[in-house]
């Protein structure tokens, strides 16, 4: 992982430096502690940071000063910058955002499997950390669905397993849908979480 040097502000920065510091900056908005002008201010400055010093005072607001290493700051899960210890973190702010969260587990049932939660990644998704999450969470348990469906088709057993296996996704993306409208974490069971 890379880290920042404090101690040579003038060297050049990589698109991982870059990207380490998005994460903690989408963390802390996800998070509350900042606000939707703070964190586009320093989602700015973290993207267009040519030398490691235009990256530390970024890592200093959100941190409070130097941290305990100077070279390397406190990791982000990698897995999302929204996903910690099997949860999301931070709130819906506002109707909005819990109407998108909530939309991308239901439009599936619209018969939207795929690209209701993707458009809403795309779209909605890159203003709201709650909504990527929850389209994240409920376009990674629509491929597993689908992909388990079509491996179990080709079975006998598939014949009768596959219709149980869609009304439980009906059921968990109802369920789904709901949390992500009453502000909400939901993460659906036995999903391969291939989109980031």
């Amino acid at each position: 992982m890379a880290g920042l040097r404090p101690d040579h502000p003038t060297l050049r920065v990589g698109n991982q430096d870059r990207e380490q510091v998005v994460e903690h900056v989408k963390t802390a908005y996800a998070e509350g502690r900042l606000d939707r002008i703070e964190f586009e201010d320093r989602l700015e400055r973290a993207m267009t940071a040519r030398v490691h010093g235009d990256l530390i005072p970024i890592m200093n607001e959100l941190y409070g000063g130097h941290p305990a290493h100077p070279v390397l700051y406190p990791p982000v899960d990698g897995r999302s910058a929204f996903m910690r210890q099997g949860g999301m973190v931070g709130r819906g702010e506002t109707g909005g955002e819990r109407l998108g969260a909530a939309l991308a587990h239901l439009l599936p049932l619209a018969g939207l499997p795929v690209l209701g939660p993707l458009v809403l990644m795309f779209t909605a998704g890159k203003n709201s950390p709650y909504v990527r999450a929850h389209s994240v969470e409920a376009l990674n348990f629509q491929l597993t669905l689908i992909a388990v469906t079509v491996l179990l088709v080709a079975t006998i057993v598939g014949a009768v397993l596959t219709p149980l296996l869609w009304i439980g996704g009906v059921v968990l993306s109802v369920i789904g849908g709901v949390a992500g409208a009453s502000d909400g974490d939901f993460r659906y069971p036995f999903t391969v979480r291939l989109v980031k």
